[in-house]
């Protein structure tokens, strides 16, 4: 009898503040070779969406997320992102829980963002605004606001906006304008728009790019990430399927001009080099953070009441 975790208990078992300790920790982890990794398997299904095979090994399991991506889902009353996280016992491969994996996927991308903008920002940041509202840009602005930051939503869909603000306790943003000129940026989009053209990020300025994870998605301009001191979660990941993909094909930027977050977690690279430098997070969601997600679910296994499934 394996115990299943719906939406509602992952979010029960793993409070932002969780997921930001859990997902910081597995970057750590893989950096240091701890944990790992193979690449994520993407089965498209364009123009429609695509399918994701994601799996992982670390902290005595291992985990298989069956994922998908439909962003027109939302349009249709369906969600953009639907499946199931496998997490077995690395020991002998038994199966020790299933979870909901949307649910997943939006606590570790908004715990994802939040790390990355609290170690590249500055430290006197003031300001914070996430554009995006559907799951995980809710996810993201949820984060913000445990971790004690007032943060600005923005959404094309004004009626979303307000809707997903009053449900987190944020506030809607006066303009897109306003929310991108935040000292800490999260976009959490689509990828069909290119929201930061060449010059538009201003010196001092983080962004974290959590929405253009697949092929043919971007939120950024070229040009722009050229600029700019660029981080990435995986190197190998993001120059095949993320943002660095459509700068790293016509030569743009380098492997030399990317650093990886958990290089600068545990200290063997530099992060922010200056308070009016320009700094970039381009995530494409790892295994790891899934991983990490699914082991601080089981921390609270016990004292949840959930279903269990006879495999």
């Amino acid at each position: 009898m394996v115990p299943f975790f719906p939406a509602s208990q992952v979010v029960n078992a793993v409070s932002p503040e969780r997921a930001v300790e859990a997902v910081r920790d597995a970057f750590v982890a893989y950096a240091q070779g701890e944990w790992t990794m193979p690449p994520k398997v993407y089965v498209p299904a364009y123009p429609a969406g695509d399918f994701r095979a994601m799996p992982a090994l670390g902290g005595g399991h291992a985990l298989l997320k069956w994922v998908t991506s439909f962003p027109g889902n939302p349009a249709r009353g369906l969600p953009t992102v639907t499946g199931l996280v496998l997490l077995s016992d690395a020991s002998d491969g038994s199966l020790r829980a299933a979870l909901d994996a949307g649910a997943v996927t939006a606590l570790r991308t908004g715990a994802a963002a939040i790390v990355a903008a609290e170690e590249l920002g500055r430290r006197d940041a003031q300001t914070a605004a996430v554009i995006g509202a559907g799951v995980n840009g809710r996810a993201a602005a949820k984060t913000f606001l445990a971790r004690g930051r007032d943060v600005a939503l923005w959404d094309v869909d004004d009626e979303r906006a307000r809707a997903a603000a009053d449900e987190i306790g944020a506030r809607v943003a006066g303009s897109r304008q306003e929310a991108l000129a935040a000292d800490l940026l999260v976009t959490v989009t689509p990828g069909h728009e290119i929201l930061l053209k060449e010059g538009s990020l201003r010196p001092g300025q983080h962004v974290s790019l959590m929405g253009a994870d697949g092929p043919g998605k971007a939120e950024i301009a070229v040009e722009e990430l050229a600029r700019v001191r660029v981080f990435c979660d995986d190197w190998e990941q993001a120059s095949h399927n993320g943002e660095l993909v459509h700068a790293v094909e016509p030569g743009a930027l380098t492997r030399d001009d990317v650093t990886q977050l958990g290089d600068v977690l545990v200290g063997t690279a530099q992060g922010r080099e200056s308070d009016e430098q320009v700094t970039a997070f381009d995530s494409t969601g790892l295994a790891i953070q899934d991983l990490a997600i699914a082991l601080a679910a089981m921390e609270r296994a016990d004292a949840l009441d959930l279903a269990v499934i006879d495999l």
